[in-house]
């Protein structure tokens, strides 16, 4: 039975992440004041004693859960032994980096300049996301399909249970369109713009740069990406999937389901929050999931 190990992407944070790393292993120390050195502020006194509101913003959010991931497989030694990985948008490159494809300072960078580009982006166009739940996948995307304005699928993330991004008009003509449909919700989500989406080409186009001149090596394991929920261990296309990311849907039904067809029985979050163990286990009873 092979053992994947999973990564949680933006919406896992909490006050208080990685305090207990921090103070419990001088290695996971060593690579937290890194990070801080790396970033030019001290991102971990957010971390540890900041408020909600500082690790909502984009630029805090998604290095700290990355930092979080990635500390957190470091400090498992001998534990993260994965036969494949995968990560939840940013979490991709959490799992690139845990499973040495990308070294933690250069994933660290990566991390900071697409919070910054998704941020920019945001700010050029309002536009959101909301979460559909009840409906067939092929229904979510007919309806945003035959929408004049831009609204698309944004994260598969489990049977019945798919995320839309697009203009903010767009989200509110879908969603209820989507609930005359049969959805049991459709809820607006809290982000501050359309990840996943056409509306992320600025930001895709600046991280594509850094991407392009990040050092990628070959991982340990096979790193299934969000694009096409296939495993790769090729840098030059996990270098392509990674620029397509941003503006692709994040497939992660399908992402476990090829887990679990390739002989995944176990599979173990590395991160905050808990929120992937629960998307695996409503696709199957059978598979243990756990925290690491």
């Amino acid at each position: 039975m092979k053992k994947a190990f999973v990564f949680p992407g933006q919406g896992a944070q909490f006050v208080g992440m990685g305090k207990d790393l921090y103070e419990g292993s001088g290695e996971a120390r060593r690579l937290f004041e890194t990070a801080n050195e790396v970033l030019g502020f001290r991102i971990t006194d957010l971390m540890f004693s900041g408020t909600d509101e500082d690790l909502r913003q984009t630029r805090v959010t998604q290095p700290a859960i990355f930092m979080h991931s990635v500390i957190l497989a470091h400090t498992l030694g001998e534990g993260f032994r994965p036969d494949m990985v995968a990560g939840h948008s940013l979490g991709e490159f959490s799992a690139l980096v845990a499973a040495g494809a990308i070294g933690f300072e250069d994933g660290l960078r990566l991390v900071s300049k697409r919070a910054e580009a998704m941020q920019k982006a945001c700010e050029q166009q309002p536009s959101t996301m909301a979460a559909i739940i009840g409906l067939d996948d092929d229904i979510v995307e007919g309806v945003c399909a035959g929408i004049f304005e831009v609204v698309v699928p944004a994260n598969y993330n489990s049977p019945g249970q798919l995320v839309i991004s697009g203009s903010e008009k767009g989200i509110e003509i879908a969603c209820e369109l989507l609930r005359q449909a049969g959805a049991r919700r459709a809820l607006p989500l809290k982000v501050g713009g359309a990840f996943h989406s056409p509306l992320m080409e600025p930001a895709r186009l600046e991280l594509a740069e850094a991407i392009r001149e990040a050092d990628i090596r070959s991982p340990r394991c096979p790193v299934y990406q969000n694009v096409d929920a296939r495993p790769w261990t090729d840098p030059v296309q996990i270098r392509a999937n990674l620029v397509a990311q941003l503006t692709s849907p994040v497939r992660w039904t399908q992402t476990m389901e090829h887990m679990i067809a390739d002989g995944a029985g176990v599979f173990v979050e590395v991160g905050p929050g808990t929120v992937l163990q629960g998307l695996v286990k409503k696709l199957s009873r059978d598979i243990e999931a756990y925290s690491a």
